[in-house]
């Protein structure tokens, strides 16, 4: 089997990697983060000239028709700089969903997301139902008026459009509304990664017939198939910063010094070391598979994506631990990578379902 990139495949990687390194270090994200904005509109801007925010959609929808291979390569690098940019919410998550239903306007949703002036958010996740999001308490009346409260909206501040799951006779149905509709009120609040969410709350918002994209199984499908997306796109940017912390940490012990020599040279920190490279390798390994099982659309995708997600919550938190540790005080002040990269994958471990949630449905 061939597990190396195409030609096109690391192009793709080399011109994000160029653009990670050239035009979006860490004093820029914070800057960027300490603002009122909760990303930068010109870098947004920046992905629609270059035509990442196309990649994932069908060619018919006027995207690139790339698949989950292209999108992990891209959320690698996302990872290795910590971009936080809503290209999850608003490409993957939500924008994937409308691409692959038969919504009657989705080409003109998926036109105005490629050129990047429209934001829309997947509105999934409920306080009382954990993990299990086929099942939400968010209803759509007879008379099609939506009711209920969504949590952890991601970007939904910034969300010209939300599309919604709730149950309508009976049976899940997702459906896509104005932002700024009558009887929609949001709570939003930064994340402890630097991005943003919002709680929204739907008080008999009228939805039109044309708007309900999906019901029943169809419903079910395309909202698992986008967050199992999500989670592998999560997992990859896992995997970036993984590498990130070993390498910066492999650098900065060979810089400082104890008892007259780089602590690199002691034989325990050497351990640590090598305990985070073999635990980055591991996930890059379920990576790979999981993507490649994605790609080919097999019965058991879901399974392997399952998989990496519980060994990405597991690993992803002891890599930047050893960070952490071997840095010292430094590992957790603001002024460092070391310290940003533990906070996004404690919240990539939270993510569409923790370890123990993922080790339970792999065991299915």
């Amino acid at each position: 089997m061939n597990l190396n990139f195409s030609e096109e495949q690391v192009m793709l990687k080399e011109t994000i990697q160029k653009f990670c390194d050239n035009d979006y270090d860490f004093y820029k994200r914070e800057e960027v983060i300490k603002s009122e904005n909760d990303f930068d509109l010109n870098t947004w801007n920046l992905f629609a000239e270059q035509g990442w925010l196309s990649m994932p959609f069908s060619e018919d929808s006027g995207g690139f028709g790339m698949g989950p291979i292209e999108l992990s390569i891209l959320f690698e690098e996302f990872g290795k700089a910590l971009v936080i940019e809503p290209y999850l919410s608003t490409v993957v998550l939500s924008g994937t969903l409308i691409d692959n239903s038969s919504y009657e306007h989705k080409k003109d949703i998926i036109e105005r997301i490629c050129s990047g002036s429209l934001h829309i958010s997947l509105a999934y996740a409920e306080a009382k139902n954990s993990y299990n999001y086929n099942l939400p308490s968010t209803s759509l009346s007879s008379d099609l008026l939506l009711n209920g409260t969504k949590n952890l909206v991601l970007n939904g501040g910034n969300a010209n459009k939300l599309v919604v799951s709730c149950i309508h006779n009976e049976e899940l149905a997702l459906v896509i509304v104005n932002a700024d509709k009558d009887g929609i009120s949001m709570n939003t609040f930064p994340t402890v990664d630097g991005q943003s969410c919002a709680e929204i709350t739907f008080e008999n918002v009228s939805i039109n017939s044309e708007d309900v994209i999906g019901t029943g199984d169809n419903a079910i499908t395309l909202l698992n198939n986008s967050i199992s997306l999500a989670t592998l796109c999560v997992s990859a940017e896992a995997v970036g910063c993984m590498s990130s912390c070993y390498l910066k940490t492999v650098a900065y012990t060979k810089e400082r010094e104890q008892f007259g020599q780089p602590i690199s040279n002691f034989q325990v920190l050497q351990h640590r070391m090598v305990d985070m490279f073999i635990e980055s390798e591991l996930c890059r390994s379920l990576l790979i598979k999981a993507m490649l099982e994605v790609d080919s659309g097999s019965d058991d995708m879901h399974k392997h994506v399952s998989g990496l997600k519980a060994q990405i919550g597991k690993s992803g938190k002891f890599s930047a631990q050893q960070a952490v540790q071997l840095h010292g005080g430094m590992g957790v002040s603001d002024e460092l990578m070391i310290g940003h990269y533990l906070k996004k994958l404690i919240v990539i471990d939270a993510l569409f379902g923790n370890t123990d949630h993922h080790l339970k449905k792999y065991a299915q």
